[in-house]
């Protein structure tokens, strides 16, 4: 079972979005609603827990939770904290280093293409 953290709203921010948080792990998110809708994490706090928003906390929200699991909650993929591979610069071939020395570049640095 995952565990469920309750997200309350907190006020708006100055780019009209919404700010959220979570006080129980620390997570604040800025959400701002339709027509251009756009999420952004502004702390990650517990990211295995699942977040619900919750604009009035108290027995309704906790009942829902209770009768339906997880209710209407969305997964919303979150990008993956890894640094991205990076693929090393070509080395250029023979046919490649002529090419750049007809044109006067070394690659090097030597002085081949003179």
């Amino acid at each position: 079972m995952r565990v469920i953290h309750e997200m309350k709203l907190v006020g708006r921010l100055a780019s009209g979005a919404d700010e959220w948080s979570c006080p129980t792990c620390g997570r604040r998110i800025a959400l701002r609603r339709p027509p251009d809708p756009d999420l952004t994490v502004l702390e990650p706090g517990d990211e295995s827990a699942v977040h619900v928003g919750v604009i009035e906390p108290g027995p309704t929200s906790t009942a829902a939770v209770d009768k339906y699991g997880l209710g209407p909650v969305q997964e919303i993929p979150r990008p993956s904290k890894r640094e991205p591979e990076r693929t090393p610069a070509p080395t250029p071939d023979d046919a490649d280093r002529a090419w750049l020395a007809a044109l006067g570049i070394a690659w090097d640095g030597g002085d081949e293409a003179a």
